[in-house]
């Protein structure tokens, strides 16, 4: 039997109850928001999204969510600093439709890296992360090139050790380690580097979702349909999704795979990536 957005409702209702917190439901939007009492930040879920994730994955997904509203939560009623906490700033990718400021409207701090993809910055909090916004850089005199030049040295001090997979003769490496920085490695260009120097044909780079990097070594054009597949997968089941698109990584820049399709002789490679 499917579960409704009202038994959702109930479900988070008692596992959300705090004495400092706010739930509210409306059934117009099919929304549940949960608020602190003083403040009134909080977070505002779509239900029916929640429910569909249950469906794939049962009762984990119900407890992921809310795990991942408590520390966001938490993280609302912390005033963070980045003073001493130099090598817990880190760049994380999102897609270009992220909003570019926070709920209270103050600029995030970001930089352009595609144009399906943008580069954010964050400090990290342990369990969970907190986006630097303008705020916290005048609070702390930091700014925007101080961050951007601390977090990518610190992004070279995470581990690059993919998993490896061979598919219909194509080369598949993954890194998935869970720390919330797994999709920011595309960012370590002397990593990307080897890894195309090393490669048997073209070094295709993906990052369907925040909690992985997929790199394929294409020798054939099977490898890339898996990887179009693969790609589309991973981002529909994403916590926080980035892009169904890949890239070819060519001349030390990445290149939307759609786009260079229209120039490859192939006429199958054609009909396949521009789907």
């Amino acid at each position: 039997m499917k579960m409704t957005s009202i038994q959702l409702k109930k479900i988070l209702d008692s596992k959300l109850n705090e004495e400092q917190w706010r739930t509210s439901f409306n059934r117009d939007k099919d929304t549940y928001r949960v608020e602190w009492q003083d403040s009134h930040q909080g977070i505002t879920i779509t239900l029916p999204n929640v429910v569909a994730k249950y469906e794939q994955k049962g009762e984990k997904a119900i407890e992921e969510l809310v795990f991942h509203i408590r520390e966001a939560l938490q993280v609302m009623n912390q005033t963070p600093t980045l003073q001493g906490k130099e090598n817990a700033v880190f760049p994380v990718i999102r897609s270009t439709s992220f909003p570019t400021q926070t709920n209270a409207e103050l600029a995030l701090i970001y930089a352009e890296h595609t144009a399906e993809t943008r580069i954010y910055y964050a400090l990290d909090l342990g369990k969970t992360y907190q986006l630097i916004d303008q705020g916290m850089l005048e609070q702390e005199g930091w700014t925007e090139e101080r961050v951007k030049e601390v977090a990518s040295f610190n992004l070279r001090s995470l581990s690059t050790n993919p998993k490896h997979d061979q598919v219909a003769g194509n080369d598949f490496y993954f890194i998935s380690t869970n720390d919330g920085y797994d999709a920011s490695r595309i960012l370590n260009e002397a990593f990307l580097e080897e890894m195309r120097l090393n490669a048997k044909g073209e070094l295709a780079v993906a990052v369907p979702h925040q909690d992985v990097l997929i790199l394929v070594d294409v020798q054939n054009d099977t490898g890339y349909d898996i990887l179009a597949q693969m790609t589309m997968k991973f981002f529909a089941e994403g916590r926080v999704p980035i892009t169904s698109l890949s890239f070819i990584y060519e001349d030390n820049k990445l290149e939307p795979i759609f786009i260079l399709a229209k120039n490859r002789p192939t006429p199958n490679k054609n009909t396949k990536k521009d789907e």
